[in-house]
């Protein structure tokens, strides 16, 4: 078929199944854009790239399919590198296409000229830059298999204009890929399978670790059966939040850095570890080496690079995540674990803590907003700070997809635009933005577009008026010497989203965030909250980075 290679991306991107794309146009993209004109894709135009990058993050995390960006050349382009690191450090399918100048200026520092494929070499899945229009329908298939398959990651594909603007027979439109996306998996899988079902059947305190992987995989129904089956206890990583329901008798919840003390003892005194689809992160392990002293380590993963890396395994299991599970499930024989069991209930009633509504707080803000959606399909969406390791203690996720967060890299101004990418994503269930007042700073202007499109996340500001976990940081382990993490003013927040026309209101106590969240709640729109707490609220509990599960800063 005849067509520019514009018409083509857009007909390649129909066929992928993608309806909505974010982006910013500039001169190098602007074929594509005049073919996007009146085709079946929704555009949405973002503020800027990186809240571009952010929103196609935010909709692939809630949706679990392949969220796709668009930016110019140059600057445009090295914008969106913040939102695919991001999605490379979790693992997140993500397409960027981005313009690129002519191929006979490539080379040349022509206006807007970047290295983009070098640039972001070390932070997407795989790359192109594609010279031939004749490859470019098959680069683009292949770039969307590879984000999708295996360990999720973006892939960026970076096309010329002269290639978007030329004619070319395509005739390979419909064509599926042309090569098959292996699932590498262990040798001798099954043999490993009866060795990890012997171990977990003879321990005497074993324990499942859930991580993102597991969200990935969409393994959280086969998760929970081998919870239930053989009466395992669960703690999730930061990012495996919501594989088990937040109110599962199972669950102990977060565990690392500002995990619960509870799920933290678990780890720690636990002979067997089942781990699923976490990479051994430094927040998660602490002390690597008296992490895993005296245990015997189960990893569960998609990706072999991951095995070994930081944390030896006694059984390795490399491969499709549902099926190792549901193997496991039917091959282990359930031990006596009551006195486990007693341990871990002892745990949760002298660590779980109750909050009366005496003073507004991050923690009593996280507990009203269980009270409040309580059976509600909702989606929570974190920026990056003390308001997510509350959010992360104490919100109750009822399902996977349902709490998305920056974990990997820890990009401040996450939050809003992946929240607009989510709700976008997601029009059945509603989305709870979270935010730090200093991180709504940075990418706060994302609300220009959620009133645009007239979205319904609710959006709640954590405002203590700092950096607050650079505070924190500050606090514990430079002497109280707050450099540059006290804010020297003010904003006003709600004004703010009033300039985009979004209603917001101020409170100051429990009670007036509780008649505000209601009153929010009914709205048809977006709206905002701005919840004002302590400067001095600290994250609790805390382990010193590096240090072992059981040794706690005291935070005071």
């Amino acid at each position: 078929m005849l067509m520019t290679g514009a018409q083509a991306i857009v007909a390649c991107l129909v066929k992928q199944g993608v309806d909505t794309v974010f982006g910013y146009p500039g001169g190098t993209i602007l074929p594509l854009y005049d073919a996007l004109y009146g085709s079946p894709v929704r555009h949405v135009l973002t503020v800027h790239e990186q809240g571009a990058a952010h929103a196609a993050d935010g909709y692939a995390r809630a949706s679990g399919r392949v969220g796709v960006c668009i930016a110019t050349s140059g600057p445009g382009a090295t914008n969106l590198v913040t939102g695919l690191a991001a999605a490379f450090m979790d693992s997140v399918p993500v397409v960027a296409i981005t313009g690129q100048v002519q191929t006979n200026l490539i080379g040349r520092d022509a206006f807007q000229e970047i290295d983009i494929t070098g640039i972001t070499m070390p932070i997407t899945k795989h790359n192109f830059l594609v010279k031939d229009i004749s490859k470019l329908t098959d680069t683009l298939r292949r770039a969307f298999a590879i984000a999708k398959s295996g360990r999720p990651g973006p892939v960026l594909v970076d096309i010329p204009r002269d290639l978007q603007m030329n004619k070319h027979d395509f005739t390979d439109i419909d064509a599926e890929v042309p090569h098959q996306m292996l699932v590498r998996q262990s040798p001798n899988l099954p043999s490993l399978i009866t060795k990890a079902a012997a171990a977990i059947s003879a321990a005497k305190s074993p324990l499942i670790i859930a991580g993102g992987g597991c969200i990935n995989a969409n393994a959280g129904p086969a998760l929970i059966k081998f919870s239930e089956q053989c009466g395992l206890p669960v703690v999730t990583t930061l990012m495996g939040i919501g594989a088990i329901a937040g109110n599962h008798p199972n669950l102990l919840g977060m565990t690392g850095l500002h995990g619960l003390k509870q799920a933290n003892h678990a780890v720690y005194a636990a002979d067997v570890l089942i781990v699923t689809g976490s990479r051994f992160n430094d927040r998660v392990t602490g002390d690597r080496a008296r992490y895993a002293d005296g245990k015997t380590i189960i990893h569960i993963d998609i990706d072999p690079a991951e095995v070994h890396k930081n944390v030896d395994a006694a059984v390795p299991l490399v491969g499709e995540m549902n099926s190792i599970l549901a193997e496991l499930t039917q091959a282990v024989k359930p031990g006596e674990l009551s006195g486990w069991w007693k341990t871990i209930r002892d745990w949760q009633a002298e660590y779980d803590e109750v909050f009366a509504g005496n003073e507004l707080s991050a923690p009593w803000v996280m507990t009203e907003l269980n009270r409040q959606v309580a059976e509600q399909e909702v989606i929570y969406v974190t920026d990056v700070g003390q308001h997510q390791m509350w959010a992360a203690q104490y919100l109750s996720v009822m399902s996977p997809r349902g709490f998305l967060t920056s974990g990997g890299l820890g990009a401040m101004g996450f939050g809003l635009p992946a929240a607009l990418g989510a709700q976008l994503s997601r029009p059945d269930k509603r989305v709870i933005h979270i935010v730090g007042d200093a991180g709504l700073r940075m990418t706060g202007c994302e609300l220009y577009t959620i009133a645009a499109e007239q979205l319904p996340i609710l959006s709640i500001v954590i405002n203590n008026n700092s950096l607050g976990m650079v505070r924190q940081l500050q606090h514990c382990f430079f002497n109280q010497r707050y450099s540059a993490s006290l804010l020297p003013m003010p904003m006003d927040f709600a004004a703010f989203a009033k300039a985009f026309s979004i209603p917001a209101a101020i409170t100051n106590s429990p009670d007036e965030f509780s008649q505000a969240f209601a009153e929010a709640w009914q709205q048809q729109g977006p709206s905002l909250i701005v919840a004002n707490i302590a400067t001095a609220d600290l994250v609790t509990p805390m382990i010193a980075p590096g240090g072992a599960m059981d040794a706690y800063v005291d935070v005071k």
